[in-house]
Parts: structure tokens; C-alpha cells; sequence
């Protein structure tokens, strides 16, 4: 991808239209002044896309809502994460509530767009940024160093892989994505997985990942290939936003025994 500082185009050169939606939230804390101006030209950013509304909260109004992110499982996540950020947004006197959803496009820019005004917040104010999608806190400094790199973000960048054993597979674990909703895409669940295979699927799992953000598409029953696996992995599109393992759609398959 572009690096966020510049005003380049975001393309998806492997786009193929679909009735996805891609869903972006983020939650900034900081002390913010009223009608502050927020300078996201700096980063490339015209402003927030069409169909993203930012707002700005009293963080203590805001933690008396239901998916006030510093509380219940997600909360109890992010302080064992990250403590000093945590009581930092905890602390903070605002919060800017980043939110929106879009059409299936063949470009990333709305991305780009968001990202610049996340970016510009932490300037004026902004001391921790939450992106629930990946389950992830970031103070200030280290949102910047994610995101605002040399050459760009890459997709990666956007998503969290995840691995964890199989209660009741003894040597075969579960890698998964969280995230994919910021691109309209659903993301990836690979089921039984042999201990031997885990570096070669979650490197898999990242180039599925690429190629989706870039605008590829899964189709239901599509077969991918994968070294060792004679026939491929079969993929089973299901799920949908109130799934809590994904809060997403996603494209399952299952190592064979």
C-alpha cells in the first residue's frame, strides 16, 4: 500500500465486486478541544470519506455504553495487553469515535482517508487509539510506527492472525484472522491444522489476507491449493457480524485428518 503520508491512490489490482461491506471503527482517547481542527492533509487525507461520522465523547459518558471498548472481555484483553496505555485511555478526557460502513469498492481509499484523520487526532491531542476489529490498543507512538511506515502498511498491518490449540484434537490447532471487515472481505478460518504445519498455514493465512485486501474474492466450494494437502482445502463461506469469533463473515476450511 501507499505510505499513509502521501496523497497516492490505494488500488485493489486484484478487485472483484461483491455485496460485502467493509466496516471501519476506531476509537481515539485524548484531550480534545472543542471544533478542534483536525490537520489531516498532512497525511495524504482529505478528510473522512463519505460515510464515516466522527464523534466527539466524554469518555465517562461513553463507558456507559454497551460496547464502550475498555470494558467486559475486550477491556479485560486490552489492560493485560497493554497497561500503561490502557490507564492512559482510561484517563483521557474525550474519546473520538470513528465509525462507518461502505460498498464493496476497487479502492482503498476510504482506508487511506481514515487513517490520515487517526493519524492527525494523535497530533492534536490524541494519546491511545483502540481498534476493537483486531483486539488491539496502541499509545500514540506506537499507532504511528504501525501504520505510518516506509512504503506503507502493508494488509498485514490491518489484520490480527491468530493460532490456538484444539480442545479436542490432541497436536492440531486453529489459525484464524480478525479484522477483514475493514476491506469487505471475510475473513479466513483454518480448522485442524497439524502442529508440523502451523509456520506454513499462518504464512497461508497471510497471503490470503493480502490477496483479499487487494480485492480477490472467495468463492463458496473454491479449492485452494496447499503444499501436502492432496486436493486442496475446500472453503465454506457462513458467519456474519454477529458472529463473536470474527464479528464477521468468514471462508472456513479444515486440514484433512
Amino acid at each position: 500500500m501507499t505510505e499513509t503520508t502521501t496523497a497516492a491512490e490505494w488500488p485493489r489490482p486484484y478487485w472483484q465486486p461483491s455485496d460485502e461491506q467493509a466496516v471501519l471503527l476506531f476509537f481515539v482517547f485524548g484531550a480534545f478541544a472543542e471544533g478542534v481542527t483536525i490537520p489531516s492533509s498532512t497525511y495524504g487525507s482529505p478528510g473522512l470519506p463519505e460515510g464515516i461520522e466522527m464523534q466527539r465523547m466524554q469518555n465517562a459518558v461513553l463507558a456507559r455504553w454497551e460496547g464502550y471498548p475498555l470494558a467486559g472481555a475486550l477491556g479485560d484483553l486490552l489492560r493485560e495487553d497493554s497497561p500503561e496505555a490502557f490507564k492512559a485511555a482510561k484517563a483521557a478526557p474525550h474519546v473520538m469515535v470513528i465509525r462507518g460502513r461502505f460498498p464493496d469498492r476497487d479502492s482503498l481509499d476510504y482506508l487511506r482517508d481514515t487513517l490520515g484523520v487517526v493519524a492527525a487526532l494523535t497530533d492534536v491531542g490524541g494519546k491511545v487509539v483502540v481498534d476493537p476489529q483486531i483486539l488491539t490498543l496502541f499509545d500514540a507512538s506506537a499507532w504511528r510506527e504501525h501504520y505510518l511506515v516506509p512504503g506503507g502498511a502493508p494488509p498485514r498491518h490491518h489484520v490480527l492472525i491468530l493460532c490456538s490449540p484444539e480442545e479436542e484434537a490432541k497436536g492440531r490447532s486453529w489459525i484464524r484472522t480478525r479484522g477483514m471487515r475493514k476491506f469487505g472481505r471475510p475473513d479466513v478460518s483454518i480448522t485442524h491444522v497439524p502442529d508440523n504445519a502451523i509456520d506454513a498455514v499462518g504464512a497461508l493465512a497471510e497471503n490470503l489476507v493480502e490477496l483479499s485486501a487487494l480485492g480477490s474474492r472467495f468463492e463458496d466450494g473454491q479449492l485452494i491449493d496447499v503444499t501436502g494437502v492432496r486436493g486442496g482445502l475446500k472453503v465454506a463461506l457462513s458467519g456474519d457480524e454477529n458472529d463473536p469469533r470474527f464479528n464477521n463473515s468468514h471462508a472456513a476450511m479444515r486440514w484433512p485428518d
